[in-house]
């Protein structure tokens, strides 16, 4: 009572100066107004229901900070990034893989089907290092290791190097010459160590000259599979050189002109090359012999390339007609980039003939072609009889999926005189 006393005299007067006892009940008056007054003016400038508006959105937006700051890209496992490198073509369809890889090649024509697996290395902007292997449903093997540095000297210059080891089990082997019978099969095993160091020179994009030098050991084995062993129907006279196991300094040099999209696949531009190869027997028990070789291959686009016409033409040849060469190295026809709907080997003799056509069409430029195919050739004992005289011919229908650069799986049904044929690869025909 005091305290409120005193506090409404003293604003009595402060405010009103009239004397105390004019106006005992002022101050009660004033402060009721001046509270009002108070609180209209906070409802006014400050409604409650905006207050807390703004405070619940200050809450939100620093909430909305925190997270930011907490925030971190989403990283994929590993089974997700093993996925997207599928998906997106990083293991199958990329030409330029790291680390592990799956690794889809032959180990030798007519192996079957094959699996394999590679690791790469890289060690400076394009050089690598690759280990990979191989094994088919034959028995066939290949392991090698082999160091790739391109694009010196301003692109003009690559470098290379590999070594390794690779067993044919059960190999084909019908006779010499076109008159073979086919119920006259045997089969052999064929073992190669090799080495190899190659450069390639590349004066403008389009011209290839390449070098390769290398050592092979070659170790001939009984023939695995079905079939009997070569030994066991077989002679030297009616097999050259069977039953021994020559080495060779291998040397090769040609000289091309290349301008396809990609080595691995193409729908446009050519391939027209000579190769030169010289096998230095080492050991001086069996002799040396060269062999040549020249290609031609050409893709014609139609219809902005809906259609294309690919086109091949090759011959190999036997340096002189009596060098020393064994059975199992001289060239042959029949296998699924050569005679297809004949089997692998079919044909050997020094010298041989090939001539193929396709008519492809692209339903999908990203993944599938679809073509018609037809192949002639055939093999002889010396160069001169290489006409067009008594060929062997192929056809049929292939379902091709690869990427932009490379085919990775290849399905030709193919049909000659002596049935019919499937081949399953992982490689363009040419």
């Amino acid at each position: 009572m005091f305290a409120s006393k005193l506090w409404g005299e003293s604003l009595c007067f402060m405010t009103y100066p009239c004397p105390r006892t004019a106006c005992p009940s002022r101050p009660s008056v004033f402060l009721t107004r001046f509270l009002s007054f108070g609180i209209v003016a906070l409802l006014f400038f400050c409604p409650l229901p905006v207050c807390a508006q703004d405070t619940r959105s200050g809450v939100i937006a620093r909430q909305q900070e925190q997270r930011s700051r907490e925030l971190r890209p989403d990283e994929p496992d590993k089974i997700e990034q093993l996925l997207s490198r599928i998906g997106t073509g990083g293991w199958f369809f990329s030409p330029h893989p790291r680390g592990f890889y799956p690794y889809l090649d032959s180990v030798y024509s007519g192996g079957g089907f094959t699996l394999g697996a590679g690791y790469r290395k890289y060690f400076a902007d394009e050089a690598h290092f690759d280990v990979r292997g191989l094994y088919s449903v034959k028995n066939y093997k290949l392991i090698e290791a082999l160091i790739t540095s391109p694009n010196h000297l301003g692109g003009r210059l690559d470098l290379g190097a590999r070594v390794g080891w690779r067993d044919a089990t059960q190999v084909g082997y019908y006779g010499l010459g076109r008159d073979s019978v086919v119920d006259d099969r045997a089969n052999f095993r064929v073992s190669t160590t090799f080495t190899q160091g190659s450069l390639t020179v590349k004066p403008v994009h389009w011209i290839h000259l390449v070098g390769r030098v290398g050592y092979e050991d070659f170790q001939e084995k009984e023939g695995q599979g079905n079939e009997p062993s070569i030994e066991t129907i077989y002679t030297p006279d009616t097999a050259p050189f069977l039953g021994t196991s020559p080495s060779y300094i291998h040397s090769q040099v040609s000289a091309g002109i290349l301008w396809l999209d990609s080595p691995l696949y193409s729908r446009k531009g050519g391939l027209y090359r000579l190769t030169f190869h010289d096998y230095r027997d080492v050991g001086g028990d069996i002799g040396s012999f060269q062999l040549r070789r020249g290609e031609i291959v050409q893709h014609l686009p139609i219809l902005r390339e809906n259609w294309v016409l690919s086109l091949r033409g090759r011959v190999e040849a036997v340096v002189g007609d009596t060098s020393d060469v064994p059975y199992f190295l001289m060239p042959y026809l029949g296998s699924g980039s050569t005679l297809r709907g004949y089997s692998t080997g079919r044909f050997r003799d020094r010298n041989s003939l090939l001539l193929s056509g396709e008519w492809r069409w692209i339903p999908n430029r990203l993944g599938l072609d679809i073509a018609l195919f037809y192949d002639a050739g055939k093999v002889a004992p010396r160069w001169g009889d290489l006409d067009f005289k008594g060929l062997k011919h192929a056809y049929g229908v292939g379902i091709r999926f690869h990427s932009p650069v490379a085919t990775f799986l290849r399905f030709d049904l193919a049909h000659s005189d002596e049935g019919w044929g499937l081949v399953i690869s992982s490689s363009a025909p040419f």
